[in-house]
């Protein structure tokens, strides 16, 4: 290869990624114009965990003028952004996969679908599971004489970030697959470790959520079991051998 042929594959290299990007864009454009017309009806739906345990007679408020429209907007758009994650999965794959060896082609893909099915198994978790009982935790100790009154830009915040959360905690499986293929541990390295991990565990659920110990336990719990359901996945796969490997990658 000259000096001048490096330049222009530089240069195909992000024309193609300018095109993929580009391409997610619009898939995520037409998705969000799609859910549009429905954003009150969207908002509605995620906060009904906390609507209905309220005190009768209480309600959610908007103390922003602009909030009525933004938080549904908001809401919407980051809603699409969730459904795309396939799509935007796909192109990744697209432009990283002429890259890969055989085998790291055969090991990425099952970990892709996986990775999707366990982060949106993640946000069902904490809608149906975690949204009831700490919403309800929270109105029943509320001080006597105190109104319940949850803004509703607020309340859109604490819920994304505990669906980011939870999506992210339920990967934990995947991250250890990954550990154990690429030679990085072994399955008998985590088992002595599990104390370890099981405290970690815990302290990962009161960074990523709020700070109460129902929530942080409703996350380091799932998280725990998903460790343990990642040490059984990892059994199955064969660890990285560099040296052989490498030969036969040649080949």
């Amino acid at each position: 290869m000259t000096r001048e042929d490096q330049p222009q594959t530089l240069i195909s290299h992000l024309l193609e990624l300018r095109s993929r990007l580009l391409k997610t864009i619009v898939v995520i454009v037409v998705i969000f114009l799609g859910l549009f017309y429905f954003s009150r009806e969207i908002y509605a739906f995620v906060a009904q965990p906390l609507i209905q345990v309220l005190p009768e007679g209480a309600s959610m408020i908007a103390t922003d003028v602009t909030a009525p429209f933004m938080v549904p907007f908001k809401l919407t758009l980051y809603l699409s952004i969730l459904i795309s994650i396939p799509f935007i999965l796909h192109q990744a794959w697209a432009f990283i996969a002429p890259g890969l060896y055989q085998h790291e082609k055969r090991l990425a893909m099952p970990l892709l679908v996986s990775s999707v099915l366990l982060f949106y198994l993640g946000a069902a978790f904490a809608y149906f599971v975690v949204f009831p009982l700490i919403f309800g935790f929270f109105t029943k100790i509320a001080p006597e004489g105190v109104a319940i009154a949850t803004d509703i830009g607020r309340y859109l915040d604490f819920v994304m970030t505990l669906f980011i959360a939870f999506g992210a905690a339920f990967e934990l499986p995947i991250a250890i697959v990954l550990l154990v293929a690429s030679g990085v541990t072994t399955v008998d390295n985590l088992k002595q470790k599990r104390p370890y991990i099981v405290v970690g565990c815990f302290v990962v659920g009161m960074l990523l959520t709020p700070p109460d110990i129902l929530s942080q336990t409703l996350l380091a719990v799932p998280m725990w079991m998903l460790f343990e359901i990642g040490l059984i996945a990892a059994r199955w796969v064969k660890p990285r051998e560099r040296t052989a490997q490498s030969a036969s990658d040649t080949e």
